[in-house]
């Protein structure tokens, strides 16, 4: 880089931009004099000619083109650590780590996430994907900033904003069971058939097994969309999120087994963070952001 300064490279493309010496000039904030100078100090470092100043505007030479695609490359470079620089000097975190959880509705989340980091683009998003004790654990382990799930009874220390409610429902496929479905279907029933559960991604947490019917067989799977499918491919039973399967509830390509033993459940899904550990201030934002509106 020593052989090249910046400031000849910023020169020489901003001719190229402009297609002149003076409108290159005006853009840099230059004189004329001085964006020449520089464009014929590179190409004297260079041993090419890399304008075609024949015309009435500049054009880039055979080599000119070649250099310039090597110089795009190192400018966006030098730009990269400008704004790594000014946002170590600001004080802002060059990384932020969230965990969605795995009954979290996916899209608006996304969303809102897209949202805030079109407007932080010098902070990198590292986004996972826990279900069920996972999330908690990446948070009290300090792998993640902020995690989006819902908050166990257990976890201390933690700060949360409650998003909004999913409801958990058991559900099967219209043909599945060998007998009508009721209001009092009992578990007893239901062990004889086989429970698509979710596999718990905490690597030392006690793991959860929520709904789970003792003795019955059980297809283990790690995500909510492939629990879907084989619940609807008659594979198995199991409780979903009901946004996940409005359509399907409707249309009687799932059938609801909400009764007398089986009530599902309204999940509060929250944004938690831990409330002691030191906040940076794109994460501050983040969870300001979280506090103002629900996703």
């Amino acid at each position: 880089m020593s052989d090249f300064p910046i400031h000849q490279l910023r020169c020489f493309d901003a001719v190229v931009r402009n297609n002149s010496f003076q409108a290159a000039a005006a853009a840099l904030n230059k004189t004329h004099p001085t964006v020449h100078a520089a464009v014929k100090m590179l190409e004297a470092r260079v041993g090419a000619v890399l304008f075609d100043r024949s015309g009435y505007r500049v054009k880039l030479t055979a080599e000119g083109k070649v250099f310039h695609r090597d110089v795009q490359e190192i400018l966006a470079q030098s730009d990269r650590l400008s704004q790594r620089a000014a946002q170590f000097r600001a004080g802002e975190e060059s990384e932020l780590s969230l965990v969605i959880g795995d009954i979290t509705p996916v899209a608006p989340v996304l969303e809102r996430l897209n949202r805030f980091f079109r407007d932080t683009p010098q902070t990198k998003l590292n986004l996972h994907f826990e279900a069920l004790s996972g999330p908690a654990e990446r948070l009290l382990d300090g792998e993640a900033d902020i995690i989006i799930h819902y908050a166990q009874a257990n976890e201390q220390g933690l700060e949360r904003q409650a998003l909004f409610d999913v409801a958990i429902i058991p559900v099967v496929a219209p043909d599945f069971l060998d007998f009508k479905v009721g209001e009092d279907i009992s578990p007893e029933q239901m062990a004889a058939y086989p429970q698509c559960i979710i596999r718990d991604t905490a690597r030392h947490s006690p793991k959860q097994d929520h709904f789970l019917i003792e003795g019955a067989r059980q297809w283990v799977v790690g995500d909510q969309q492939t629990k879907k499918e084989i619940i609807l491919q008659g594979m198995g039973w199991g409780h979903l999120p009901g946004y996940m399967i409005e359509d399907e509830l409707k249309s009687g390509k799932l059938v609801s087994i909400l009764g007398k033993y089986f009530t599902g459940s309204n999940v509060e899904i929250c944004a938690l963070r831990r409330r002691n550990a030191p906040v940076g201030p794109v994460a501050a934002r983040l969870w300001r952001v979280l506090q103002r509106e629900v996703l």
